[in-house]
Protein backbone atom coordinates (compact mmCIF):
# COMPACT_ATOMS: atom_id res chain seq x y z
CA UNK A 1 0.00 0.00 0.00
CA UNK A 2 1.19 3.79 -0.34
CA UNK A 3 2.17 5.57 2.61
CA UNK A 4 -1.08 7.96 3.04
CA UNK A 5 -0.25 11.14 4.92
CA UNK A 6 -0.81 14.88 4.49
CA UNK A 7 0.98 18.26 5.44
CA UNK A 8 0.08 19.48 8.82
CA UNK A 9 0.51 22.53 10.68
CA UNK A 10 3.72 23.18 12.65
CA UNK A 11 1.91 25.54 15.22
CA UNK A 12 3.48 25.44 18.40
CA UNK A 13 6.70 23.80 17.57
CA UNK A 14 7.66 21.23 14.79
CA UNK A 15 7.44 18.04 17.24
CA UNK A 16 3.37 19.62 17.03
CA UNK A 17 3.51 18.29 13.98
CA UNK A 18 4.06 14.66 14.38
CA UNK A 19 1.94 14.57 16.97
CA UNK A 20 -1.08 15.96 14.38
CA UNK A 21 -0.14 13.46 12.24
CA UNK A 22 -0.27 10.50 14.43
CA UNK A 23 -3.89 11.83 15.88
CA UNK A 24 -5.05 12.21 11.95
CA UNK A 25 -4.00 8.49 10.89
CA UNK A 26 -1.38 9.47 9.06
CA UNK A 27 1.84 6.89 7.76
CA UNK A 28 3.60 10.25 6.01
CA UNK A 29 3.60 13.67 6.94
CA UNK A 30 4.90 16.94 5.07
CA UNK A 31 5.84 20.35 6.66
CA UNK A 32 7.13 23.77 6.40
CA UNK A 33 10.43 23.97 8.86
CA UNK A 34 9.50 27.81 8.66
CA UNK A 35 7.09 30.23 7.18
CA UNK A 36 6.41 29.53 3.81
CA UNK A 37 5.80 33.00 3.20
CA UNK A 38 8.79 34.70 4.52
CA UNK A 39 13.14 34.91 4.20
CA UNK A 40 13.74 34.85 7.81
CA UNK A 41 13.77 31.42 9.98
CA UNK A 42 13.85 31.35 13.67
CA UNK A 43 17.07 29.43 14.68
CA UNK A 44 15.53 25.67 15.59
CA UNK A 45 16.62 25.17 19.39
CA UNK A 46 18.23 21.41 19.64
CA UNK A 47 16.03 20.49 22.48
CA UNK A 48 13.45 21.12 19.56
CA UNK A 49 15.31 19.08 16.83
CA UNK A 50 15.58 16.49 19.11
CA UNK A 51 11.77 15.84 20.66
CA UNK A 52 10.91 16.22 16.88
CA UNK A 53 13.01 13.28 16.11
CA UNK A 54 12.42 11.33 18.99
CA UNK A 55 8.88 11.75 18.07
CA UNK A 56 9.48 10.20 14.12
CA UNK A 57 11.03 7.49 16.01
CA UNK A 58 8.09 7.18 18.07
CA UNK A 59 5.04 6.95 15.98
CA UNK A 60 7.14 5.31 13.18
CA UNK A 61 5.77 8.17 10.94
CA UNK A 62 8.13 7.80 7.63
CA UNK A 63 8.74 9.13 5.17
CA UNK A 64 9.08 12.93 6.29
CA UNK A 65 9.55 15.52 3.61
CA UNK A 66 9.68 19.17 3.99
CA UNK A 67 8.27 22.06 1.35
CA UNK A 68 10.88 24.79 0.74
CA UNK A 69 9.35 28.43 1.38
CA UNK A 70 7.46 30.06 -1.89
CA UNK A 71 9.94 32.71 -1.94
CA UNK A 72 12.45 30.95 -3.38
CA UNK A 73 13.54 31.09 -6.78
CA UNK A 74 16.51 29.84 -8.11
CA UNK A 75 15.81 30.87 -11.65
CA UNK A 76 15.37 34.40 -11.23
CA UNK A 77 16.90 37.17 -13.66
CA UNK A 78 18.09 39.19 -11.10
CA UNK A 79 20.90 38.17 -9.47
CA UNK A 80 20.05 39.34 -5.78
CA UNK A 81 17.27 37.66 -5.97
CA UNK A 82 18.92 34.63 -7.33
CA UNK A 83 21.79 34.57 -4.63
CA UNK A 84 18.97 35.19 -2.13
CA UNK A 85 17.20 32.48 -3.19
CA UNK A 86 19.78 29.90 -3.50
CA UNK A 87 21.05 30.97 0.21
CA UNK A 88 17.71 30.48 1.05
CA UNK A 89 17.65 26.79 -0.36
CA UNK A 90 20.64 26.02 1.00
CA UNK A 91 19.36 27.07 4.67
CA UNK A 92 16.13 24.69 4.22
CA UNK A 93 18.25 21.79 3.17
CA UNK A 94 20.25 22.62 6.34
CA UNK A 95 17.38 22.77 8.22
CA UNK A 96 15.65 19.57 6.67
CA UNK A 97 19.35 17.99 7.45
CA UNK A 98 19.17 18.51 11.47
CA UNK A 99 15.61 16.66 11.68
CA UNK A 100 16.35 13.95 9.92
CA UNK A 101 14.09 14.60 7.06
CA UNK A 102 14.09 12.24 3.80
CA UNK A 103 13.35 15.32 1.26
CA UNK A 104 13.12 18.21 0.14
CA UNK A 105 10.21 19.44 -2.01
CA UNK A 106 10.93 22.32 -4.08
CA UNK A 107 8.99 24.30 -6.75
CA UNK A 108 11.80 24.38 -9.55
CA UNK A 109 11.50 28.28 -10.52
CA UNK A 110 10.50 30.52 -13.41
CA UNK A 111 12.18 32.16 -15.29
CA UNK A 112 10.56 36.08 -15.73
CA UNK A 113 13.18 37.05 -18.71
CA UNK A 114 15.62 34.52 -20.66
CA UNK A 115 14.80 31.28 -22.45
CA UNK A 116 13.06 28.41 -21.04
CA UNK A 117 16.70 26.37 -21.61
CA UNK A 118 18.71 29.32 -19.50
CA UNK A 119 15.85 29.32 -16.89
CA UNK A 120 16.10 25.06 -16.69
CA UNK A 121 20.47 25.80 -16.89
CA UNK A 122 19.87 28.50 -13.81
CA UNK A 123 18.05 26.23 -11.63
CA UNK A 124 20.61 23.45 -12.34
CA UNK A 125 23.63 25.14 -11.72
CA UNK A 126 22.05 26.34 -8.33
CA UNK A 127 21.59 22.69 -7.33
CA UNK A 128 24.93 21.92 -8.30
CA UNK A 129 26.14 24.97 -6.20
CA UNK A 130 24.35 23.65 -2.87
CA UNK A 131 25.24 19.98 -2.99
CA UNK A 132 28.55 20.39 -3.66
CA UNK A 133 28.72 22.64 -0.89
CA UNK A 134 27.12 19.60 1.25
CA UNK A 135 29.13 16.87 0.03
CA UNK A 136 27.82 14.98 3.11
CA UNK A 137 24.17 15.49 3.51
CA UNK A 138 21.40 12.78 2.86
CA UNK A 139 18.26 14.69 2.49
CA UNK A 140 16.71 14.44 -1.00
CA UNK A 141 16.09 17.49 -2.79
CA UNK A 142 13.01 16.65 -4.67
CA UNK A 143 11.41 19.08 -7.80
CA UNK A 144 8.05 19.55 -7.70
CA UNK A 145 5.89 18.96 -11.26
CA UNK A 146 4.00 22.26 -11.66
CA UNK A 147 0.78 23.75 -12.91
CA UNK A 148 2.76 25.85 -15.39
CA UNK A 149 1.52 28.93 -14.16
CA UNK A 150 2.92 32.01 -15.87
CA UNK A 151 6.50 31.31 -16.50
CA UNK A 152 7.04 28.35 -13.93
CA UNK A 153 9.46 25.20 -14.86
CA UNK A 154 8.90 22.17 -14.13
CA UNK A 155 5.29 21.16 -15.50
CA UNK A 156 6.83 19.41 -18.25
CA UNK A 157 8.79 15.92 -17.53
CA UNK A 158 11.29 16.73 -20.12
CA UNK A 159 12.12 19.74 -18.03
CA UNK A 160 12.05 17.91 -14.95
CA UNK A 161 14.92 15.52 -16.68
CA UNK A 162 16.58 18.35 -18.31
CA UNK A 163 17.64 19.58 -14.65
CA UNK A 164 18.40 16.19 -13.59
CA UNK A 165 20.33 15.13 -16.76
CA UNK A 166 22.37 18.75 -16.04
CA UNK A 167 23.39 17.69 -12.83
CA UNK A 168 24.95 14.47 -13.86
CA UNK A 169 21.98 12.32 -12.86
CA UNK A 170 22.72 12.86 -9.13
CA UNK A 171 21.40 10.44 -6.91
CA UNK A 172 20.47 13.29 -4.17
CA UNK A 173 17.84 14.27 -6.65
CA UNK A 174 14.71 13.19 -7.14
CA UNK A 175 10.80 14.17 -8.28
CA UNK A 176 7.39 14.60 -6.51
CA UNK A 177 4.12 14.58 -8.85
CA UNK A 178 1.41 16.00 -7.67
CA UNK A 179 -2.09 15.26 -9.19
CA UNK A 180 -3.57 18.83 -9.57
CA UNK A 181 -0.28 20.03 -11.12
CA UNK A 182 -0.50 17.29 -13.24
CA UNK A 183 -3.91 17.63 -15.13
CA UNK A 184 -3.86 21.06 -15.07
CA UNK A 185 -0.43 20.76 -16.84
CA UNK A 186 -2.34 18.93 -19.39
CA UNK A 187 -1.77 15.32 -18.23
CA UNK A 188 -4.96 13.70 -18.72
CA UNK A 189 -5.28 11.68 -15.41
CA UNK A 190 -8.92 11.53 -15.95
CA UNK A 191 -9.13 8.70 -18.17
CA UNK A 192 -8.17 5.25 -17.70
CA UNK A 193 -5.86 5.63 -21.49
CA UNK A 194 -4.39 8.85 -19.88
CA UNK A 195 -3.48 7.64 -16.64
CA UNK A 196 -1.73 4.93 -18.82
CA UNK A 197 -0.24 7.32 -21.42
CA UNK A 198 0.98 9.91 -18.70
CA UNK A 199 3.43 7.16 -16.85
CA UNK A 200 4.61 5.88 -19.77
CA UNK A 201 5.45 9.19 -20.37
CA UNK A 202 6.97 9.60 -17.09
CA UNK A 203 8.70 6.34 -16.87
CA UNK A 204 10.35 6.87 -20.07
CA UNK A 205 11.73 10.46 -20.05
CA UNK A 206 12.43 10.63 -15.91
CA UNK A 207 12.22 7.25 -14.55
CA UNK A 208 10.52 5.85 -11.99
CA UNK A 209 13.89 5.22 -10.15
CA UNK A 210 13.22 9.42 -9.41
CA UNK A 211 9.71 9.33 -8.16
CA UNK A 212 9.77 9.57 -3.98
CA UNK A 213 6.72 11.30 -3.38
CA UNK A 214 3.03 12.35 -4.47
CA UNK A 215 0.94 15.09 -3.43
CA UNK A 216 -2.64 14.09 -3.69
CA UNK A 217 -4.89 17.03 -4.67
CA UNK A 218 -7.86 16.91 -7.10
CA UNK A 219 -8.09 20.06 -9.04
CA UNK A 220 -10.95 22.81 -9.28
CA UNK A 221 -9.86 23.91 -12.85
CA UNK A 222 -9.45 21.36 -16.11
CA UNK A 223 -6.81 19.78 -17.99
CA UNK A 224 -4.58 21.64 -19.81
CA UNK A 225 -5.68 24.94 -17.77
CA UNK A 226 -2.00 25.61 -16.38
CA UNK A 227 -4.25 26.87 -13.10
CA UNK A 228 -2.76 25.52 -9.67
CA UNK A 229 -5.92 25.61 -7.41
CA UNK A 230 -6.47 22.73 -5.26
CA UNK A 231 -9.61 20.97 -4.08
CA UNK A 232 -10.96 17.92 -2.11
CA UNK A 233 -10.49 14.56 -3.58
CA UNK A 234 -13.47 13.55 -5.11
CA UNK A 235 -14.55 16.91 -5.67
CA UNK A 236 -12.80 18.11 -8.13
CA UNK A 237 -12.38 17.93 -12.03
CA UNK A 238 -10.57 14.65 -11.71
CA UNK A 239 -13.29 12.73 -9.67
CA UNK A 240 -12.33 9.72 -7.41
CA UNK A 241 -11.33 7.20 -10.47
CA UNK A 242 -7.71 8.80 -10.75
CA UNK A 243 -6.91 8.18 -7.02
CA UNK A 244 -8.10 5.00 -7.21
CA UNK A 245 -5.91 4.06 -9.83
CA UNK A 246 -3.14 5.71 -8.26
CA UNK A 247 -3.69 4.51 -4.61
CA UNK A 248 -3.75 0.42 -5.80
CA UNK A 249 -0.93 1.18 -8.63
CA UNK A 250 1.75 -1.65 -7.47
CA UNK A 251 4.54 0.79 -8.83
CA UNK A 252 4.07 3.05 -6.06
CA UNK A 253 3.37 1.00 -3.36
CA UNK A 254 5.38 1.98 -0.28
CA UNK A 255 5.59 5.77 -1.50
CA UNK A 256 4.14 8.80 0.47
CA UNK A 257 0.89 10.26 -0.91
CA UNK A 258 0.41 13.64 1.00
CA UNK A 259 -2.80 15.26 1.20
CA UNK A 260 -2.20 19.37 0.39
CA UNK A 261 -5.98 19.81 0.02
CA UNK A 262 -8.04 23.03 1.66
CA UNK A 263 -8.14 22.64 5.32
CA UNK A 264 -11.18 24.25 7.73
CA UNK A 265 -10.38 28.04 8.13
CA UNK A 266 -12.37 29.30 11.49
CA UNK A 267 -10.79 31.21 14.19
CA UNK A 268 -11.69 27.85 16.13
CA UNK A 269 -9.61 25.81 14.26
CA UNK A 270 -6.83 28.10 14.12
CA UNK A 271 -6.35 27.56 18.00
CA UNK A 272 -7.18 24.09 17.70
CA UNK A 273 -5.92 22.74 14.88
CA UNK A 274 -4.59 18.86 15.89
CA UNK A 275 -7.11 17.13 13.51
CA UNK A 276 -8.37 19.04 10.69
CA UNK A 277 -11.73 17.08 9.91
CA UNK A 278 -10.92 17.47 6.12
CA UNK A 279 -7.91 15.70 6.00
CA UNK A 280 -9.60 13.41 8.03
CA UNK A 281 -12.33 12.71 5.34
CA UNK A 282 -10.05 12.81 2.43
CA UNK A 283 -7.66 10.41 4.19
CA UNK A 284 -10.61 7.64 4.82
CA UNK A 285 -11.85 8.42 1.34
CA UNK A 286 -8.57 7.60 0.02
CA UNK A 287 -8.25 4.12 2.22
CA UNK A 288 -11.64 3.06 1.32
CA UNK A 289 -10.15 3.07 -2.52
CA UNK A 290 -7.62 0.42 -1.14
CA UNK A 291 -10.64 -1.23 0.93
CA UNK A 292 -12.36 -1.56 -1.98
CA UNK A 293 -9.56 -2.86 -4.38
CA UNK A 294 -8.34 -4.78 -1.56
CA UNK A 295 -10.50 -6.35 0.84
CA UNK A 296 -8.25 -8.17 2.78
CA UNK A 297 -5.74 -5.76 2.95
CA UNK A 298 -5.82 -4.25 6.54
CA UNK A 299 -6.16 -0.65 7.02
CA UNK A 300 -3.22 0.65 9.11
CA UNK A 301 -3.34 3.88 11.69
CA UNK A 302 -7.61 4.80 11.11
CA UNK A 303 -8.36 7.41 13.44
CA UNK A 304 -11.68 7.15 14.60
CA UNK A 305 -13.97 9.26 11.85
Amino acid sequence: MPLLGAHLSIAGGLPRAVDRAEASGCQALQIFTKSAGQWRARELPPEEIALFRRRVRQTKIRPVVAHNSYLINVAAADPALRQKSIDALREELDRAESLGLDGLVMHPGSFTSGTESGGLKLIADALASILESRPDGTTRILLEQTAGQGSNLGHRFEQLAEIIDRLGGSPRVGVCLDTCHLLAAGYDLCSEEGYRETFRQFGRTVGFSRLKAFHLNDSKKPCGSRVDRHEHIGKGCLGVEPFRRLVNDPRFARLPMLLETPKLDTPESRKRSDVDPYDRKNLNLLRSLIRSQNPRIPNPRIANP
